[in-house]
This record gives structure tokens, sequence and C-alpha cells, in this order.
């Protein structure tokens, strides 16, 4: 069995766990936190807490655990979490460049979301995705021209990050033309 982690408060600490617990512009999140840290430092378990304050045992132990490592900032927010994984695999989308400016589509003048969809087996969606991000538009005609160079990709990537760089940049001699 797991023993729960001693919480040891200074008098300040205390004060403003205390204060922070019965505030009424402190958000509830964080005044269930400071609770759960008070009664930790009276010396409760984690299922006493759990019982006293309507919340699982886990609950208490891991805000338990939080304040123990991190201290006030660690009960303050809940932990990063890694957020959405890009779903685009790289080869898509260097396929989706190389197709939108090395080619043409058989039976029209320039690549649509549509066509370009079927051709990749992907969502239109994804097509405009892709297309914003490098800035591509290939309906455009007049300012759209498809390119020969073999390199053409790594130096659509290099503009790309240049244009983003923007205002940090323009002083960067080594980037101006």
């Amino acid at each position: 069995m797991r023993v729960a982690v001693d919480i040891e408060l200074e008098t300040q600490e205390r004060q403003l766990l205390q204060r922070l617990s019965g505030s009424r512009s402190t958000s509830v999140r964080l005044a269930e936190r400071s609770r759960i840290v008070l009664l930790a430092a009276q010396g409760k378990t984690n299922g006493e807490i759990a019982e006293a304050l309507g919340v699982s045992r886990q609950k208490a132990g891991r805000w338990r655990n939080r304040y123990h490592q991190f201290g006030l900032d660690g009960i303050e927010k809940d932990a990063p979490r890694p957020g959405r994984k890009k779903k685009i695999p790289v080869r898509t989308v260097n396929k989706v460049i190389r197709l939108t400016t090395q080619e043409k589509p058989k039976n029209a003048t320039h690549w649509s979301r549509r066509l370009m969809a079927e051709r990749m087996n992907i969502s239109e969606s994804t097509v405009g995705r892709i297309w914003r991000a490098h800035g591509l538009k290939p309906h455009r005609i007049t300012g759209f021209k498809l390119s020969n160079d073999k390199q053409f990709q790594e130096k659509l990537e290099a503009a790309r990050f240049a244009h983003q760089a923007g205002s940090q940049c323009h002083d960067d001699p080594r980037l101006q033309t």
C-alpha cells in the first residue's frame, strides 16, 4: 500500500491557502485544491480528505503530490496536456505541394480542392489547409504558375519561413535579396 506524501506548511503558506480556500474571488478549483492541501497538512489520509470534501481519493492524492512537488504553482494550474497530434503525414503534404506546383490535372486548367482531394484520397478541407499553410492559390491563374524547378518545394518552404518571420528578420542582411 502506498503512503501519502507528508505536507508541512509554514505559517505564511497556511495563511495563504486558508485565504484561497475561503475567498469568493478565487476559482472553485483553486479553493478545493487549497482545502485538500490544508487537510493533508493536518495529517489526514487521501481517503479521509476525499470523504470530507466529496472528491475521489485519486484527486486528493493528485493535488497533494502536485503541491509537494511544485508548491502553490502546482495547484494553481492544471498540468499541460499534449494537445492534438498532427493528422496530415509529411509525405501527403509534400505530394500535394508537388502536384499543385508541378502538374496539371487531366481535363482542367488548374487544381481545385475537390480534384486534389479525390486524387490524394484526403478531404477538401485538408487540401485547403495545406494550400493555405504554404501560400498556394492555384485558382488564381494570373498569379500562379507551374514550376519546373526540382528544388521548388525547398525554396517555397524557405520563402514561407522568411515571410512568417516577417518584421523580425527584415534587418537580417542574409535574408535580403
